[in-house]
């Protein structure tokens, strides 16, 4: 009951009072895209035939680690919207109806793969909190999902728009808060992103969108959070203790992206790994004090980290010394997903679930730290137990 598909899983006892991840669920839209066919798609359909773009765009898809990415747009999409393929043109308005819908539906099937894997009917739902950078409207889409789930119109809800890569821990962190300041209370934690809001034709004019069109994937993911875990009904899965948040100061334009008549465009500064390296070791330290870990202790903690690309990973590997497997979760999920925004870190958790089930990991790391880095540059941080085994 644990995860999903697996039957076998148990946990260890949570502190009372705690709040703890009670279920995981993911939902993917139909169009898988591998990797190696990505190039020729890309620019058959956006017909364009720059040789040394296309180029560019191939070495920097075997750069990024990426086999498997789903998408929501689809050939079908290119034709009721041929305009999405062409520069220059105001389709923001396009762009936000098809995203709209298709974060909508994405997250009430995570949510509803997450309720299914919790055990308890959907009404048992208090409170839900919405990540996503990929709409734009109101009421939002933590309505529409409630809606979509047919939960209680007394549900409370919160709302976390545009907050990056950095999102599914800022909303873990957000809904961490609710549990705990409400006992009894369960809270649903839903993001959803599609790369549809800045899908661009390739354009010497932004070299950027190339990195997108490599490294970024759509999907939704779903948790439910909870304090004191009904016995043989709700088996908690991560226990989550001190949740922190820090921006680097003078960084705003280092991940920047802006809402325009095209729909949004990035850039991202050359030197994020570098400023995340940089800064890692201190905001750990804050993060593992409170557990009685010192700096030297990083290779006996878990480390579920939000692959924003293979370069921040390395990075963080190299400063850290971190053994290879302890960020092997990060990098299944960014191979099999891609960079999906506020999702991932669901993703990365799920592969988390499955290393520690293993027999030969069943006495890995119980503590861990939870992380990810978006616009800011916002580093989000929290110190977690793994609460999973195998009886």
């Amino acid at each position: 009951m644990g995860t999903e598909g697996d039957q076998t899983t148990y946990s260890k006892k949570a502190t009372p009072g705690k709040a703890t991840i009670l279920a995981l669920g993911k939902g993917l839209p139909p169009q898988l895209v591998m990797q190696e066919l990505l190039v020729d798609g890309y620019f058959r359909n956006t017909k364009c035939d720059n040789p040394d773009l296309k180029q560019k765009l191939a070495r920097l898809c075997k750069t990024t680690t990426v086999k498997t990415r789903y998408v929501v747009m689809s050939d079908d999409l290119l034709k009721e919207y041929p305009e999405l393929a062409l520069e220059g043109l105001p389709t923001v308005k396009q762009r936000l109806d098809i995203s709209n819908k298709a974060v909508t539906e994405m997250a009430i099937e995570a949510s509803q793969a997450c309720i299914k894997n919790w055990g308890r009917p959907s009404s048992d739902i208090t409170h839900i909190v919405y990540v996503s950078s990929s709409e734009a409207r109101f009421p939002g889409g933590d309505l529409y999902l409630a809606k979509g789930l047919g939960l209680s119109p007394d549900v409370h809800r919160v709302l976390l728009y545009f907050m990056g890569c950095s999102g599914g821990v800022t909303g873990l962190r957000v809904a961490k808060d609710i549990a705990e300041n409400n006992p009894g209370s369960r809270v649903l934690l839903a993001t959803s992103e599609t790369t549809i809001i800045g899908f661009k034709p390739p354009s010497v004019n932004r070299p950027y969108d190339l990195v997108g069109a490599a490294l970024f994937g759509d999907g939704a993911g779903a948790m439910i959070l909870g304090t004191d875990p009904i016995p043989e009904i709700e088996r908690p899965l991560f226990e989550l203790h001190t949740a922190i948040q820090n921006f680097l100061p003078d960084t705003e334009k280092t991940i920047d992206g802006q809402l325009n008549e095209e729909g949004i465009s990035f850039k991202l500064g050359r030197e994020l790994p570098q400023m995340i390296e940089d800064n890692i070791e201190g905001f750990c330290e804050k993060l593992m004090k409170p557990a009685g870990f010192s700096d030297k202790d990083y290779n006996k903690l878990f480390w579920a980290v939000h692959p924003g690309g293979p370069a921040i990973l390395n990075r963080l590997e190299k400063r850290l010394d971190l053994l290879p497997d302890k960020l092997m979760s990060s990098r299944r999920a960014l191979m099999d997903y891609g960079n999906a925004s506020s999702n991932t870190i669901v993703y990365v958790l799920e592969y988390m679930i499955e290393e520690s089930l293993k027999v030969e990991n069943k006495e890995d790391s119980e503590w861990g730290l939870i992380l990810a880095f978006g616009p800011g540059i916002t580093f989000e941080g929290i110190l977690a137990r793994n609460l999973v085994t195998r009886e």
